[in-house]
């Protein structure tokens, strides 16, 4: 079991008491509850397809929690970590790179980890290319445009750095042709199948998801490298909200495993434990990544 995973199974015990903690909230609106709870979602692939995707657990969360629930996006990660650290949004869905500077720079605390369709609690971190392209392995891509997702981005950008610095010893700027920013994972795999990138970086759960909408899939793309489990898109929320509505927030996410048809439109396999010591991992490949580069 590698470094990851296990700090995943240390989680495990917090299902039970997060489940205990929402129970014992009254579901009624508290007097120290705001009236309308506000989400910011990162932009994974694009702002407004996000917040389609998420309508059936906004949709649960005002029934769960009686209050009026918001769901926004923005343009690019970062605008959805300034959001809550000037308490424009009290919760978050966040990358792992994102919930990590959230933490910083917000005061963001983990309530919850998404886990895929097929249950694993976390994804993995994917370098593509179209297939037929003639990029066949990562050398061919030598000389190529290539595409990052985000600085804010786990699979998108902080997880392939390390590929790039510590596997092959080579700087991206330097190694491809041109380095771009695509925006979101969606954009990047569009871009790569019609062919305005050579090579990108993204992540399998979102090529499922695109899979999903019919307008992408595996069979167009030759893998080109896959990353380790990376631990699972949190869920959170700001550090000074009232601590029985992070726990029935939290609860209320727990209960919505249950609804299947909805998990379906959403696209994930539910929602497990989580708390901030399983995104240190992140926090170590931060702190990796950035002397790689200054060594390099």
């Amino acid at each position: 079991m590698n470094v990851w995973r296990k700090s995943l199974v240390l989680c495990g015990a917090i299902v039970g008491f997060m489940a205990t903690l929402c129970c014992s909230v009254s579901m009624a609106n508290p007097d120290s509850w705001p009236q309308t709870v506000r989400i910011g979602l990162i932009p994974t692939e694009g702002g407004a397809d996000i917040v389609k995707r998420f309508e059936p657990l906004i949709q649960h969360l005002e029934k769960t929690l009686g209050v009026k629930v918001e769901a926004q996006s923005a343009s690019d990660y970062a605008g959805v970590i300034t959001a809550m650290a000037h308490k424009h949004i009290d919760f978050a869905y966040l990358g792992p790179k994102s919930y990590v500077e959230a933490s910083e720079k917000a005061g963001a605390v983990a309530l919850a980890m998404e886990k895929d369709t097929s249950g694993e609690p976390g994804y993995y971190g994917v370098v593509i290319a179209k297939k037929g392209s003639g990029i066949e392995k990562l050398e061919d891509a030598k000389g190529k445009v290539f595409a990052f997702t985000d600085p804010n981005s786990t699979s998108g950008y902080l997880v392939p750095n390390l590929l790039f610095y510590r596997d092959l010893k080579v700087d991206p700027k330097q190694y491809f042709k041109e380095v771009k920013f695509s925006g979101s994972h969606g954009a990047s795999i569009l871009a790569v199948k019609n062919g305005s990138i050579d090579v990108a970086a993204t992540n399998n759960i979102d090529i499922n998801r695109m899979s999903e909408k019919g307008q992408a899939s595996f069979d167009d793309f030759t893998v080109l490298w896959k990353s380790e489990l990376i631990p699972g898109s949190p869920m959170c929320a700001r550090k000074d909200l009232p601590e029985s509505l992070k726990a029935a927030f939290a609860g209320a996410l727990m209960m919505f495993n249950a609804n299947k048809p909805a998990l379906e439109k959403l696209q994930i396999g539910g929602y497990g434990p989580a708390d901030d010591s399983v995104y240190d991992v992140i926090r170590y490949l931060n702190q990796l990544k950035k002397q790689l580069a200054q060594a390099s």
